[in-house]
């Protein structure tokens, strides 16, 4: 997915029932403007990003202590589906069905399902599989995990996502990072941003690497630690060091989100990490990229003084 060049930000945002307002680095709040959360750049920066606020009396939820399950297995209590040029629905239907215990996407259509709810601190486990639909292109499977989704449904630039942070799941790729702008309900532009430590491979593309140059995103994806060095991206071909499961093999996600740190596991192998991450909270969603998905075992995880490394 084609990214555009997004300006950096500040890299956390504090709440409280009373009032909500964000904090740029030096910990002194942005002004609230007109119902939206409006925040300075850091020093050197000018400019205003804005994010508007979750419902009030609806601070997101956050999974320390408990196990939520997102997808109950049987309908979509809790959750709703959006397909670009179709809108919001609220019950399965012939691209988003629930079926022994999964979602299973048909690949139909361009779009995703999402929680109701905005979720903060967590540690997200999911299991996808791929089903036999390919969207006929050639290249490789392609779906994500979104997290921090923030403002209205399809206010991307290509009518489809929202403003959040992706996890790709296309084959090969899988745990690599990409920002997703968006807009909110003024048109005004919703800052999403973070930064990661990596090294330079042997194509020249960084890959996360613990204790590398921190790097702020310029518009480019965050791809994982073993990403192949020019991987073709050709449909069903795997990275030699790949840890996904193969085609028609269940692969498990972990995404641990704690304060602005996203930490990516993929089958329990920690793959990549985002630093400073902004927003810090929002709804989480699966996507429907005209392939052929299953998911299934969707739920957050209590998160008591984990380690992300």
């Amino acid at each position: 997915m084609r990214i555009a060049v997004l300006l950096a930000v500040l890299s956390s945002v504090a709440f409280s029932l009373a009032q909500v307002r964000a904090e740029g680095p030096s910990g002194k709040p942005g002004k609230k403007v007109s119902g939206t959360i409006c925040a300075k750049h850091p020093p050197g920066r000018s400019g205003k990003w804005c994010l508007s606020p979750f419902s009030p009396g609806k601070e997101p939820i956050s999974s320390r202590g408990e196990t939520i399950d997102l997808f109950n297995g049987k309908d979509f209590t809790g959750l709703y589906t959006f397909l670009k040029g179709r809108g919001v629905r609220r019950q399965p239907d012939e691209v988003f069905r629930v079926e022994d215990g999964t979602i299973h996407v048909s690949g139909e259509g361009a779009g995703y399902v999402a929680t109701e709810n905005d979720y903060r601190d967590y540690h997200l486990s999911v299991e996808y599989k791929w089903g036999q639909r390919a969207d006929g292109s050639g290249f490789v499977r392609n779906a994500g995990v979104l997290v921090h989704g923030t403002g209205p449904d399809g206010s991307h630039a290509s009518g489809i996502w929202m403003a959040c942070l992706e996890v790709q799941l296309a084959q090969g790729c899988e745990g690599d990072l990409i920002v997703i702008r968006g807009k909110d309900q003024q048109g005004k532009p919703i800052a999403v941003d973070m930064a990661s430590e990596v090294r330079v491979a042997e194509d020249g593309k960084t890959r996360w690497h613990a204790g590398g140059e921190k790097v702020r995103y310029a518009g480019k994806q965050f791809w994982w630690s073993r990403h192949e060095p020019f991987f073709a991206e050709k449909l069903d071909t795997r990275g030699k060091d790949d840890v996904a499961g193969r085609l028609g093999q269940w692969t498990r996600v972990e995404v641990i989100c704690q304060g602005s740190r996203v930490t990516v596991k993929i089958n329990g192998v920690t793959v990549n990490e985002a630093l400073e991450v902004w927003p810090t909270y929002g709804k989480i969603m699966l996507q429907n990229e005209a392939n052929e998905i299953y998911y299934r075992n969707w739920r957050l995880l209590p998160l008591q003084g984990e380690q992300s490394r």
